[in-house]
């Protein structure tokens, strides 16, 4: 990262401590909103249809691994008996998949805002030649769908100047002792005429400072002069959107979004087009939906780079199981397994000593 990021916002500067940069007249210290990006130079071709497989099929849960997972859900319970898991028997198995859909849009946005640091020796190279434009300035881009953020120097735009809050001294009266370079003492404060601390002056030095009642300024470090210039800021994010499609078996959506599913379909390119032929038609319409939506919410501050979506199928298994007797339901979902039971039927009040 540019060294000027380390750097804070500017403080209501003077008018005339930045410069006209041509295409930049609307550029504020500490900032504004994204730029729109350029039109492209030619004609974008238009999003093409992915290949739609037709296995979308996923292998039923085996009862010995619902069996194993029961198990592994009640012994990570406290107050649950592991009876019902061990002693249960499985009567039925019942399929309830449903499907995720996933979209990624990756875009690349910019601003700019003028900054200041302290003038380290670097050269002024304001108008030695014409500043590149916002969306002119390279860059490195990270990995595509890569949250990443770069502030980087706009080149011919640096200026020196004075510095403005010292006004070119490189010092500051000290806070902590408001410049006298001494403070009331703090052992007897300042009525011991006997004092050792102070040896009876009611007085010592200010640490902060030395005694000397200045500290370096704050702004330019004690440099007397800034570097004035324009910060290019280039955030590149992933916009990522998901739609579970309705499942009738009573799982909230929360649980669904913590496990994974069998990959399906993944496509990705620079625009995509809507999920055709897709067997179940919410994955279809979802899709459509939220291309359009990613479109309207991004294409207009932002350059969209790629966009990639994914659709996944979460197996869901009903596992009916008799215990003692009675009838009992569980839910196996993911492909991690996991366990829902809300009215599991052995447990117990466990008090913590």
């Amino acid at each position: 990262m540019n060294s000027a990021a380390l750097y804070p916002p500017l403080n209501a500067p003077p008018a005339n401590m930045f410069n006209n940069v041509p295409g930049y007249e609307g550029t504020m210290a500490g900032g504004g909103g994204f730029l729109p990006p350029p039109m492209p130079l030619e004609p974008v071709a238009p999003p093409q249809p992915g290949p739609v497989p037709d296995n979308w099929c996923i292998p039923s849960l085996a009862e010995d691994v619902a069996r194993e997972a029961f198990k592994s859900y009640a012994s990570s319970h406290c107050c649950y008996s592991e009876s019902p898991a061990t002693d249960g028997v499985i009567t039925s198995m019942e399929p309830f998949n449903t499907y995720r859909y996933r979209l990624e849009t990756y875009t690349e946005s910019r601003s700019t805002e003028w900054a200041q640091k302290p003038h380290e020796g670097e050269a002024a190279d304001f108008y030695t030649q014409t500043a590149p434009q916002p969306w002119e300035v390279p860059v490195t881009a990270p990995s595509l769908f890569t949250d990443h953020k770069q502030e980087i120097r706009v080149p011919f735009t640096s200026s020196i100047k004075d510095c403005n809050i010292c006004h070119s001294s490189g010092t500051m009266p000290c806070e902590e002792c408001d410049g006298k370079g001494h403070k009331e003492c703090w052992a007897c404060h300042g009525n011991d005429e006997t004092c050792s601390t102070c040896k009876s002056t009611g007085q010592e030095s200010c640490k902060k400072c030395d005694g000397n009642g200045t500290q370096n300024c704050k702004t330019c470090n004690g440099k007397r002069q800034l570097l004035t210039f324009i910060q290019l800021k280039v955030e590149w994010t992933n916009h990522v959107e998901d739609h579970l499609v309705e499942q009738n078996i009573g799982l909230k959506v929360d649980d669904l979004s913590s496990v994974s599913g069998k990959e399906l379909f993944k496509n990705n390119q620079y625009l995509l087009y809507p999920l055709l032929g897709f067997p179940n038609p919410a994955i279809s319409e979802a899709s459509d939906r939220l291309l359009k939506d990613h479109q309207a919410k991004y294409a207009q501050t932002s350059r969209i780079l790629q966009q990639r979506q994914t659709v996944e199928l979460i197996p869901i298994t009903q596992v009916n199981y008799k215990w003692k007797g009675d009838s009992h339901v569980y839910i196996v979902y993911g492909n991690e397994h996991q366990v829902s039971a809300d009215n599991y039927p052995a447990t117990c009040c466990c008090v913590i000593m």
